[in-house]
């Protein structure tokens, strides 16, 4: 298996960074894209845990759309083979104390990359 090629890596880099831009802006059109449309993937917030794509688009839709936007402290993207790879951040946002985290599973589907398992946590 080859680790990080260099085109893999960029193709996942775009919809890493299309996910950010889309959540600092509530952009749930997108957001709703990126996941991938399976009962398969999940996601674990800070305050819930969601199961399937029904439950992720659901959350999307009745989150409040203010106090999205962060800093990203730091990203790491990791590729394996072509068709898989893992994407971590740091992030803050203003006037929450610590740091946040997030980790997403991205797999390569006929529709294009797509989020399959994300988690979000915060240090204290």
């Amino acid at each position: 298996m080859e680790i990080n090629l260099p085109d893999v890596i960029a193709e996942v880099r775009e919809q890493f960074e299309r996910y950010e831009s889309a959540l600092t802006s509530n952009d749930v059109a997108v957001l709703d894209e990126l996941f991938w449309n399976s009962p398969h993937t999940l996601r674990y917030g800070a305050g819930e845990n969601l199961y399937g794509y029904d439950q992720i688009k659901a959350f999307r839709a009745a989150r409040p759309s203010k106090g999205l936007d962060r800093e990203v402290m730091k990203s790491v993207i990791t590729t394996y083979g072509k068709d898989f790879a893992t994407c971590n951040m740091e992030f803050k946002r203003a006037g929450v104390p610590g740091t946040g985290r997030q980790s997403q599973t991205w797999v390569r589907t006929p529709e294009g990359w797509r989020v399959c398992a994300a988690h979000v946590s915060q240090m204290a």
